[in-house]
This record gives structure tokens, sequence and C-alpha cells, in this order.
């Protein structure tokens, strides 16, 4: 997710919020109702306005899933060789 769909995403948030306090909306079925509305609000304005709608902005190569696992495959091999290192000065 980039900065932009990232900013979209609070605003939408914080505007469902907003409007649930604001109209004491009761039941998770018209809080879901409230938060479809007001998404819908928000992408139009982003389509109004010209800009590159969430489904278009480019992807990442890796997920954050594949990162976390390529970072904690370092991780181990760092230990592992500041280990064998460690064991050489011994």
């Amino acid at each position: 997710m980039n900065e932009d769909e990232l900013i979209a995403n609070l605003f939408r948030i914080n505007q469902t919020k907003q409007r649930l306090i604001k109209e004491n909306v009761k039941g998770e079925n018209n809080a879901k109702s409230v938060h479809h509305e007001v998404g819908k609000k928000v992408r139009k304005a982003i389509q109004d306005i010209g800009r590159m709608m969430p489904e278009e902005m480019p992807t990442p190569q890796k997920s954050l899933k594949e990162l976390e696992k390529e970072r904690k495959i370092l991780e181990n091999n760092e230990q592992e060789n500041f280990k064998k290192l460690n064991n050489l000065w011994r």
C-alpha cells in the first residue's frame, strides 16, 4: 500500500468513526452500512479529483510477509556467522 492509499484509508476510517459517533449509529448492520457509504464517497472523491484508484496503483514485488521472512533468515545467518567468528577467536 502506498502513501496515497494509506491516507485515503485513514481518511475513510476517520470519517466513518465520526459519522458513527455523530449519528449515534447502533448495531453491526447499521455500522457496516455507514462504512460502505463513506467508502463509496471517498472512492468517488478520488475519482472526481482524477487521482489513480487504489486497485490501479502498482503493487510491491514482495509482500510484507515475504520481506519479514527474508529479514529473519538474514538475522539468523548473521547470528550464526557471529557465533562462528566468536569461536575462531577463542
